[in-house]
Order: structure tokens, then sequence, then C-alpha cells
């Protein structure tokens, strides 16, 4: 396959109109060579030598990889009503959940603003700074992206007759995780998991104001669906077929049906849950400020903050935030972006869930358990929560148990980046974080901890790049835990 792929790739040249020569969609092409090794001392990876790395990481002391990579991306078509890209990124690691890791393996075609894509992809958070934020509360990047075909509009396009007011972007994929065996060699005996599990996401961001102040507007919601689950309930052994037809995907799409677990209390099929997020922009000629906020959510209740029961209604606080600033000094190369973050996620619709009875005609949505489900095994991939790396990812567990213990905390995070010379960049992370457990797992006091990275990246001649951080972490919540990680990446263009 590997050698055939260049073939065929090379037997698709086409014209782009006439009169212009004939492209080969072989040009533009880059190549990424690099090796990784990781070398800690505590009871795991510090946090940030972990987290939000597209799950290419490992909470293991000692770890590396050697990666290799080929792209063609669709910026080689800019000025072009069309557009084609593709690429292939693979690991070979140890000390990783896997040895061989087809970290991205996807083709993508673009037509005017539309992009098709088909395969795995890394893609980055919007709203909120990639290198500096603890990540999105949703569509994080800190698990292994999942192969899926996705329909999205990347960049904001302009609505015709707005006068340059109104600008949206978004998307809707469905794909399928590949973590099957990774579960059933985690998990403990008489523990849940599922095979089979299928995903969907979906997006939707609007732009108001065409100058200096705008304000960006989101909603992103996700899913997983389908496959098998293997609960156990009372001891006994209970196996699950879920849906995955068509009418599976349309619940999915419109968060609609329920779960053969439902009975008389009918809930949407699947795992759902979304963040509604927002951000205001002032940009100067000196500086640009972003203000922004993600409010997670896992069911109808928290996306409404409104539940109707009978003639009556109940109101849902908004408390569960991700607040934070970003601020960029386009003429101070010392110190060129400061975000601050506070994390709040311990309301979760209230310590209380009642469903209606002949005696109580109200039912009560509370207890949301966020990133867990009582059919699949939460908002996970591989191990790692696909969200933000604050809440406690299920690889941190000692007893085999794929489940988000750790979910009800509150967090700081600062965030510091620069680059005093061209070819030198640093970044300094800083959190403190403290947990409560979660409604359905109480620590006997609250656990705090602390994480610190301090990074350089040094770039030199002819496409090579070096990369070197500490960091630890100091707490009980994870653990006291000190590391080293160096990278070495050569880039050919």
């Amino acid at each position: 396959m590997g050698r055939l792929l260049p073939i065929i790739i090379c037997l698709c040249g086409v014209s782009v109109a006439s009169g212009q020569e004939r492209l080969s969609l072989t040009d533009s092409l880059q190549y990424r060579v690099g090796f990784q090794t990781t070398l800690s001392a505590g009871d795991n990876t510090p946090l940030w030598l972990n987290a939000n790395k597209y799950g290419l990481s490992s909470l293991k002391t000692t770890n590396g990889y050697v990666r290799g990579a080929v792209e063609r991306p669709l910026s080689a078509d800019d000025g072009r009503c069309w557009g084609l890209g593709y690429g292939v990124d693979v690991a070979v690691a140890t000390g990783f959940t896997s040895t061989l890791v087809v970290q991205q393996a996807y083709v993508e075609g673009r037509w005017q603003k539309g992009v098709l894509t088909v395969g795995a992809k890394e893609y980055p958070m919007e709203l909120k700074n990639q290198e500096l934020s603890t990540g999105s509360q949703t569509l994080g990047i800190n698990a292994r992206p999942i192969p899926q075909v996705r329909i999205a509009l990347p960049d904001y396009w302009t609505i015709p007759i707005t006068g340059n007011w109104l600008a949206l972007k978004g998307h809707v994929a469905f794909g399928k995780t590949t973590d099957d065996n990774w579960q059933k060699e985690f998990v403990a005996p008489r523990q849940r998991y599922t095979d089979g599990t299928l995903y969907h996401s979906k997006a939707g961001y609007l732009k108001v104001g065409p100058k200096n102040v705008t304000l960006e507007l989101g909603l992103e919601l996700a899913t997983q669906f389908g496959g098998t689950s293997y609960l156990y309930e009372n001891g006994v052994e209970k196996v699950y077929k879920n849906d995955g037809g068509l009418k599976a995907f349309k619940n999915a799409l419109f968060m609609s049906g329920s779960d053969a677990t439902d009975g008389d209390f009918k809930n949407a099929e699947g795992n759902h849950l979304g963040s509604w997020v927002a951000r205001l922009n002032f940009d100067q000629p000196a500086w640009n400020l972003g203000l922004y906020a993600d409010q997670f959510f896992e069911d109808h209740s928290m996306l409404t903050h409104f539940n109707k029961s009978g003639d009556k209604y109940m109101r849902y606080d908004f408390k569960d935030w991700m607040s934070g600033a970003e601020l960029k000094l386009k003429h101070n190369p010392w110190l060129q972006n400061i975000v601050i973050e506070y994390l709040y996620t311990k309301y979760q619709a209230g310590p209380v869930y009642h469903d209606e009875t002949s005696n109580i005609h109200h039912q009560i949505s509370g207890r949301d358990n966020y990133y867990n489900h009582h059919l699949f095994t939460g908002w996970q991939h591989w191990g790692q929560v696909m969200g933000n790396p604050l809440y406690l990812s299920p690889l941190y567990n000692c007893d085999g148990n794929i489940e988000v213990c750790h979910n009800r905390f509150v967090a700081w995070h600062l965030g510091l980046s620069g680059t005093p010379l061209s070819n030198l960049h640093y970044r300094i992370l800083a959190t403190w974080q403290k947990s409560y457990g979660s409604y359905y797992y109480l620590p006997p006091n609250p656990e705090e901890n602390t994480s610190l990275l301090a990074e350089v990246s040094y770039c030199m001649r002819q496409g090579w790049s070096l990369n070197g951080a500490f960091a630890m972490d100091s707490g009980k919540l994870r653990g006291d835990n000190y590391g080293i990680q160096l990278s070495i990446v050569k880039t050919i263009k």
C-alpha cells in the first residue's frame, strides 16, 4: 500500500483551467520525521507532558516514539475553486497504549468554501489558544483522532447582504472509535466496556462585527451511540446491542430516540453532550484581547437550562463554566501571549435526580456526571478524555475502571508564551486544581494538585527543530511527578 499510494496519486494529475500547466497532486508535499522521549519520576508522567497532544502521549514514566508523516495540505490549492489534500502520520512507540499508532490518515477535498474529509485527522480547538489553554470541554485536543466522515465550513463565510456584519462556520461528522482492544485489555473483571462505539459531532459558530470589536457565538454537540455495551448488574453480565442503523444516526443528529435501558423514562439515544461557547474580541494596533466562555452540559436540561415536568418548569443555574481571557501583545516578542482561565464544574444540574412517580409527579434531572454514561465508557478515547484534560482521564485509574472519577472541581490556569528571538520560542503553564470527586465517587477530602510546565523550542537551519520541556505535578490528585521531554523534528517542504 505504501508503494501504491504515490503511484495512484501521480495518476490523478488534473488541469486547473485552459492555458494553465497540468498539475500533479504530488506537488507541495511536506515530509516530517521526528523522535520524542519522556523521562519522569513519580507515579505518572506530569500532566502537561501528557495532555493536549491529540492522545500521542503516555502516563508511563518512561515513554517515547519515532514518528513520520507525509502531507499535502489543502492550502496548496489556495486561489482555486477546488482543492485536494491528504496525509499519513504514523508513530512507533514504547510505553504507550499501543506500539504502532496511526495518528492521522485522511483524504480531503474542497469546493469553494466547503470541505469533505474522510479519515482520522487532528482538528484544532475553536475560540481558544492552542498551546496555552487547558482545552475545550467538548471538542478538545487531548485524545487520539477518531476516523470519520466530516463535512465542514472550516473558515468563516460572510453571509451576503449583511454588510460584512455576519459570518458563520461549522461542521457535521460521523465516525467510529478505534479503542475496542484497549478497553478489553485495560478493564478489570466485572467492569463495563463497549465494542464498536459510533461517534457523531457537529458545531456551528456565528461571528458578529466586521471591524475591531467582534463577537463569536457557538454551539458544540457530540454523541456516542451504537455498538455493544457489556454491563454488570447485580453481579450478572448484561449485553445490550445498541441500534446502529439509519434510525440511530438520525437520533444522534437530532438528539432523539431512547436507549435499551431507559424503561418507562425515555431519554435521548446515546451519550449526548456539548458546550455553549462564546468569545468577545477587541483588536487594537498594539494588542488584541479576547474574553471567552465554555459552558458544558450533558443532556437537554443543561442545554436549555429548563426542564418541563407536567405543567411545571425547573430552572437550572448557570454555574458550570470555563471562563478565560487571552491577551496578545503584538510588538513585545519577549511576552506575546497571556492566557488566564477559571473552571468550575461542581454543579452538574444539582445533586438530586428523581424520576416521576405516582406519588411525586415531577422529574428532577440532576447529577449529570460529566464525561460518564451508564451504557458507554464516557467521553474518552484510548483512555484519554476527548475534552478538557483537567477531568481526570480513565488512564489514571488503577482499578481497571473506565470512568472519569474526578469531574467536580475548581481550577485556575495561567499560560505565557513569547518568541524573544526569531528562532526561539517558549511557553509556561501553571495550573491549580481542587477536585471534589463526582456525585458517585466522593473522596474523604477534596484533592488538590498543582501542575507546571516550562518549554523551549529552537528552530535550526534546513528544517530541524529541537524542543525541550520540564514539568511537574504536586498534590494528591495526580501525585508528585517530575519529568523532562525532548523531541527532535526534521521537516521538508
